[in-house]
């Protein structure tokens, strides 16, 4: 990695009012194509209801990585409309917005090891294999379900973390959920079911796949011992690939938000040259979203990520004594 300089390392985590600017422009791409979408399943050829529904996806899945930055407080300068997006973006997604910060809290500071909880359970040795395949594939297929799930998960274990302030707010944040839901079933039983599946459901868990299939090709697989060697990142090539990269707020730089979670979105892609392998168990950087999946998509059959998975377990020891 390329020598770092304090004021400009400074000057990087600055926080920024283009994180909201751009997810203000997904907010309107997104009004946009809702109605264009309603359109053309009432006067469209089917193609375009098709392609339609695939861009909303996409760009709801862009609402969840403005979720993201809000959850690490980087969206913007105001902490105020920081958590206001990030609250309605979790409500409208059914995650509560703090019990996922404090989810993701452990995903950054425990990275690929057993207390990384946003993981689980593939950072678990001994974990059964067919108990990995499932969680795999109910992440892949039901992200929108299966990420409440794992939030719900962290919030009432015995011994969670969150207490406090925080657990009330996400008690709050799930009362918010149940409102927002009872409104869409509402509307469902009113007669707006077959808008509501095709506006808001098909996308609504296109968007919460995208998301899980993200999510493991920057981690699945890999067992490295830092930042690199545990994510893969994208760094592409083109002004298309850059288009769609900067609608997801650059987070295909995986490797940099690991190495620095608090630097906004917006600097990420001038931090390309840190991402040069430096060890042996460190990842190169992908030109695409395709070969980092055609790599990651082999670990699906056994799928679990850390290094302790590389450790002897007491099995394998007694194996050895014997």
């Amino acid at each position: 990695m390329n020598p770092i300089h304090k004021p400009y390392l400074i000057d990087l985590h600055r926080r920024r009012w283009s994180g909201l600017w751009l997810w203000l422009a997904v907010v309107a791409a997104f009004f946009l194509a809702e109605g264009l979408l309603g359109w053309s399943l009432l006067e469209g050829p089917i193609w375009l209801t098709v392609l339609l529904v695939l861009f909303v996806a996409h760009l709801m899945h862009a609402h969840l990585l403005a979720f993201h930055e809000a959850v690490h407080r980087i969206l913007c300068p105001n902490r105020f409309l920081n958590e206001f997006v990030g609250t309605a973006v979790g409500t409208l997604s059914f995650t509560p917005f703090s019990a996922f910060r404090a989810l993701h809290h452990t995903h950054h500071h425990h990275l690929a090891t057993e207390r990384d909880e946003e993981l689980w359970p593939f950072v678990v040795p001994g974990t059964p294999r067919w108990q990995r395949r499932l969680a795999a594939l109910f992440e892949l297929t039901l992200g929108i379900v299966y990420t409440p799930c794992l939030c719900y998960r962290f919030f009432l274990r015995r011994g969670s973390p969150i207490r406090g302030r925080t657990r009330r707010r996400v008690w709050l944040e799930t009362g918010l959920i149940l409102v927002w839901t009872a409104l869409v079933v509402t509307a469902a039983l009113t007669g707006l079911g077959r808008f509501l599946l095709i506006l808001y459901v098909i996308p609504g868990i296109l968007a919460g796949d995208m998301h899980s299939l993200r999510k493991y090709i920057e981690h699945m697989g890999l067992a490295g011992s830092t930042p690199l060697g545990s994510t893969r990142s994208v760094v592409p090539e083109g002004p298309l690939g850059r288009l769609v990269t900067s609608s997801m707020f650059n987070i295909s730089y995986h490797g940099i938000h690991h190495r620095y979670a608090m630097i906004p979105q917006e600097r990420l892609p001038e931090l390309a040259g840190w991402l040069a392998p430096t060890q042996a168990d460190e990842l190169p950087t992908y030109r695409h979203y395709a070969g980092a999946f055609r790599d990651m998509v082999r670990s699906l059959a056994d799928p679990r990520i850390g290094a302790q998975w590389l450790r002897p377990t007491s099995a394998d020891v007694e194996k050895v004594l014997q």
